[in-house]
């Protein structure tokens, strides 16, 4: 029994320590990004401007998703899902858009088949393991798991076939512009058509379990969740500029590719949210919503960011040439490797630390390969 004097403090506990940690965030986030922007008119080496503009890039990212999620009860969780997912990757999608500004194609396209391998192998594997080590066989909701599993391997059979008429000497090849438009516009569409099944979600669960945003949601008033979201915003595309200003002259002086930039350094830092919120789930023994969150990702950068990209990089302010779906062979090997490994792990609806190990050693060998070139 906790005595009546005692209780309220009890009872407001989680609250405090919550309100503590957005402060924290806050803070951090605001130093971050004014560091970041000194260091960006400071001469001050290659290193310590990319590696600045890439914290405050990731705590934004941070920032955003925990703007999302304030929302939350307002919105509902389906609803709360899919926009955390799509906003979630607004950075990368502007540090893409100043990449192909700066003529860094092999970077973007770097960035796309990361961001599926950063969650689908990277984060999934810490995932599993941090859950498995903690709690042993975890099992999460194998029918939702199955549907974004799907969902992904469709998504990225598209993405492979502008590849495949280029490098079979197709008809098509000669048109892949066109065609790359074609899948862009045909993923735009199927991301449409997803979004009734993931907005009828029950109240209060994603897979089942209950969703964690519910508990944060009612400490942000409505005005300040959209403010944050907002200035958080519009702060990732000044910081978005500031990284890839950074970029190529740390490429130069830690002597990797741009492919393994994109692939790694980029991917990494624009995904922060599903990073941290996944890893984190697993901890606390709700799979079924880690799983989601983690999936969820690379769903929406193959079925939006990547079709964005390519419909984006028409207009002139945006890219000096048309974006396409042409990958490199080995880009096109490791996002098809991915997509098969999806479905292989969310077939049996469970997850063990062993899993976890071997998806994080498939990604450090495919990210290996890309250190050269």
């Amino acid at each position: 029994m906790v005595p009546d004097g005692d209780r309220g403090r009890v009872e407001e506990w989680p609250t405090m320590t919550l309100a503590r940690a957005d402060m924290r965030l806050f803070v951090l986030s605001g130093a971050a990004v004014v560091l970041a922007g000194t260091f960006r008119f400071v001469k001050a080496g290659n290193i310590v401007p990319f590696v600045l503009a890439g914290i405050a890039l990731a705590l934004l990212a941070m920032l955003v998703g925990r703007s999302v999620e304030a929302l939350g009860d307002r919105l509902g969780p389906g609803a709360t899902g899919v926009l955390q997912s799509g906003l979630g990757n607004l950075p990368e999608l502007f540090v893409s858009i100043f990449a192909l500004r700066a003529g860094l194609t092999d970077v973007v396209q770097g960035a796309i088949v990361g961001s599926i391998l950063g969650n689908v192998l990277l984060i999934l594997g810490l995932a599993f393991v941090v859950g498995g080590v903690k709690f042993g066989t975890q099992k999460f909701g194998a029918e939702q798991g199955r549907m974004i599993s799907l969902l992904l391997v469709l998504g990225v059979a598209a993405l492979c076939v502008p590849s495949l008429t280029s490098s079979l000497h197709t008809p098509a090849a000669g048109h892949e512009v066109g065609l790359s438009n074609i899948v862009a516009v045909a993923l735009l569409i199927v991301f449409g058509l997803s979004l009734p099944a993931a907005l009828q979600k029950q109240p209060g669960t994603v897979g089942g379990t209950a969703a964690p945003a519910a508990h944060h949601a009612n400490l942000w008033p409505l005005g300040m969740a959209i403010g944050m979201l907002a200035i958080s915003g519009l702060g990732a595309a000044f910081v978005s500029e500031w990284f890839v200003h950074a970029l190529e002259p740390a490429i130069k002086a830690l002597h990797i590719s741009n492919a393994f930039a994109g692939l790694v350094i980029v991917a990494i830092a624009g995904n922060a949210i599903e990073n941290v919120v996944g890893i984190q789930l697993a901890a606390k023994n709700q799979p079924d919503y880690a799983v989601s969150v983690i999936l969820q990702s690379p769903l929406q950068v193959v079925l939006v960011l990547a079709p964005l990209l390519v419909l984006l990089s028409h207009f002139s302010f945006v890219a000096q040439h048309p974006l396409t779906l042409v990958f490199p062979p080995l880009l096109l090997a490791a996002m098809i490797l991915a997509a098969i490994v999806t479905v292989v792990v969310m077939l049996d609806g469970e997850s063990t630390w062993l899993e976890g190990a071997a998806l994080l050693t498939l990604y450090v060998v495919i990210s290996a390969a890309f250190w050269w070139g």
